[in-house]
């Protein structure tokens, strides 16, 4: 054999020893969430990632980057778009960056407790999905991040009295920053890291802030809002996505391991908000938080005003087929 041969023949035989191995390289999801460490939310993604790793023998992995510290959700949609993110643990805000389809879940008002709340899950959740599939996401699982209530520096018993407030609006969410200046109120985009040091400022940007019982403990910033008005406005639902780049990269086998893993994410943490947000209201108010809860006659102003003020959420922040989607099923629901 010519020293030529030889050559072409190791080259050969290392080419076919090495095409293996780097087939069994794992790959690694990169996924970014603003849940603080050690919440619910994050010890959730940290079990998923563990889940994954033993059913896909850690040829699939997932690298969880906590405390927003790749950005807002806006930027995190962006860089997973460019391939320098490939996941993220979404909250409505950049969420409605892919597809603003999942605004039918944060209409306030519309949806009224849990069980109508996983009935639209999974009855309107799966066209979300698909509208998320179609702009390059695929949807691992749900989340909920709780019920939204209104924490404030300033006692709040009127709907007059919202209004009247300088409202946190997550920041790059435009449409619905000028829906609530369209309809009488004063919300104030911000970051979410931004919301302590702006509260704790005599004449901060904020007074008051949008939030589940859970998240005000976990952002901190319970500590400058001391009044909470008991009222349901919305469940703020959460999402976990994969950019469809790497997620078609993955073998059948593998992406049906993640799927399981994911959903049994969505249980756990389905299960174990309720809990959080009663423990931390009662945690809060041991600090001195007075809850505030409405009688009939404020709770029927709430009601009446959200019959008003939701119909112009169609076609603006909501797509109209969406909105009309989620009217059926949810009174069909109601009916049964």
């Amino acid at each position: 054999m010519s020293r030529l041969t030889r050559v072409f023949v190791t080259l050969a035989a290392a080419a076919l020893f090495t095409l293996p191995l780097l087939a069994q390289a794992p790959i690694e999801l990169k996924l970014a969430t603003f849940a603080p460490a050690n919440t619910t939310w994050h010890k959730a993604l940290l079990e998923m990632d563990a889940s994954i790793r033993k059913a896909t023998n850690d040829r699939v992995r997932m690298r969880v980057f906590a405390n927003g510290t790749q950005g807002p959700e806006a930027t995190v949609v962006t860089l997973m778009r460019v391939g320098q993110l490939h996941a993220a643990l979404l909250m409505p805000g950049g969420l409605a960056q892919i597809d603003p389809s999942i605004n039918v879940f944060s209409m306030p008002f519309f949806i009224k407790d849990d069980a109508e709340l996983q009935h639209m899950l999974e009855t309107v959740g799966p066209e979300v999905a698909r509208r998320f599939d179609a702009a390059g996401f695929h949807l691992l699982n749900w989340g909920s991040a709780g019920w939204v209530q209104v924490f404030s520096k300033q006692q709040i018993r009127t709907l007059d009295d919202v209004k009247r407030a300088k409202l946190f609006t997550s920041q790059g969410d435009d449409d619905m920053v000028r829906w609530y200046t369209g309809h009488g109120f004063h919300p104030q985009a911000l970051s979410e890291k931004e919301i302590v040091s702006q509260l704790r400022l005599p004449t901060g940007m904020i007074d008051a802030v949008p939030s589940p019982p859970y998240g005000a403990v976990a952002l901190q910033f319970h500590t400058a809002t001391p009044y909470m008005l008991n009222l349901n406005v919305a469940p703020l639902v959460g999402a976990t996505v994969v950019s469809k780049t790497i997620w078609n990269r993955l073998s059948e086998s593998d992406r049906a391991a993640v799927t399981a893993a994911a959903k049994a994410t969505q249980a756990r943490v389905m299960a174990e908000v309720p809990k959080n947000d009663a423990e931390s209201i009662a945690a809060m108010e041991k600090r001195g938080l007075t809850v505030t809860t409405l009688d009939p006659a404020a709770r029927a102003q709430f009601d009446q005003a959200a019959a008003e003020l939701v119909p112009s959420m169609r076609g603006t922040i909501v797509p109209a087929d969406m909105y009309d989607m989620a009217v059926k099923t949810r009174d069909a629901f109601r009916a049964r």
